[in-house]
């Protein structure tokens, strides 16, 4: 590779791409909580340690929100102490409030995550708080939690569209996530949280955000209810997005948001980048056994389409060498 392309490789019909980008997984956390059934701690773990073992390096394991609403994720404490400390691995969790905020920093973690909707009906059925509630409580909390010495990374939700009041105004999208920025979030994560967005829309939401915003504080967090999540991937990475939101399996959804299937499968966008050029730092055959192991714990298959091609074509060969 020509020394002088430091940050983009493979210019065609899509434009320099990264060289490189970060997947990083929710499935423990936005994957898990959507499950009707409540996983042991020890099997998270498991899951956990299989996805740091395929070398995932952005991880967010639970949620601090009360055990009350998402009991699933009650064993927050447990399984951070079960799952400890990894050289190079970043995890992190959901935090709702002040109160979360301490658990997490007792906890250990150097990163939290705040969320917000870009719609007022799915703000109030989600954490029954208006938007400007909910930025007031956001920016409560990164500023207690930078004054901490941790970083925050913001969630933003129906950015692409609601269930509740359909189309999101792009300038509602851009005046919050500024804000959010001005509080010092260091990362925003767009959400297409009932899995509606088309690329051109895609194309549209990010050369609104990037009049005002450098490229490196924006990721995507897409639902694949429609089956496109990887076409959107593939314009943000072609915007020079470097941060992409993905589920082991495709696990997830979301309760708010009826009828909203799982996150972009992280086996599908590993795949997808590995064979353009872009390197992940993961390891896909790793990634598939963690696959495996997320379905195993959820005890029925996932949609993840990488996962199931990979595991049908074992099957095949293990079949073969039977008969031979």
């Amino acid at each position: 590779m020509d020394p002088k392309e430091t940050s983009r490789t493979r210019v065609g019909l899509l434009g320099q791409l990264p060289r490189r980008v970060d997947v990083y997984e929710v499935g423990p956390r936005d994957g898990l909580q959507n499950e009707l059934r409540t996983l042991p701690t020890r099997d998270k773990a498991r899951l956990i340690n299989a996805l740091v073992a395929a070398g995932e390096k952005r991880i967010e394991v639970t949620s601090f929100v009360s055990p009350k609403w998402i009991p699933q994720l009650a064993d927050a404490e447990e399984l951070l102490k079960l799952v400890g400390r990894r050289p190079g691995v970043v995890f992190s969790a959901l935090v709702p409030n002040l109160k979360g905020l301490e658990r997490a920093q007792a906890a250990g973690l150097e990163e939290a995550a705040v969320f917000i909707s870009a719609s007022e009906a799915h703000s109030k059925k989600n954490i029954n708080k208006t938007i400007a509630e909910a930025l007031a409580g956001a920016k409560e909390v990164t500023a207690a939690a930078r004054k901490a010495g941790m970083r925050v990374r913001g969630y933003l939700s129906t950015v692409w569209g609601c269930p509740y009041e359909g189309h999101v105004p792009v300038e509602r999208v851009v005046d919050i996530c500024r804000q959010l920025v001005d509080a010092g979030i260091y990362q925003l994560s767009l959400g297409d949280t009932i899995g509606v967005g088309t690329p051109r829309q895609t194309e549209e939401i990010l050369a609104a955000l990037l009049q005002h915003m450098p490229v490196d504080t924006l990721a995507l967090h897409l639902h694949d209810t429609r089956g496109t999540a990887l076409a959107n991937a593939l314009v943000g990475l072609s915007a020079g997005v470097t941060t992409f939101d993905a589920s082991i399996g495709g696990l997830g959804g979301c309760p708010y948001a009826p009828g909203a299937a799982g996150n972009l499968a992280s086996e599908d966008a590993v795949f997808m980048l590995h064979g353009m050029g872009v390197d992940t730092g993961i390891d896909l055959d790793k990634l598939v056994e963690a696959g495996e192991i997320a379905q195993e714990l959820i005890g029925r298959k996932l949609a993840g389409k990488y996962l199931q091609a990979a595991l049908g074509e074992r099957d095949k060969k293990a079949s073969r060498r039977a008969q031979t």
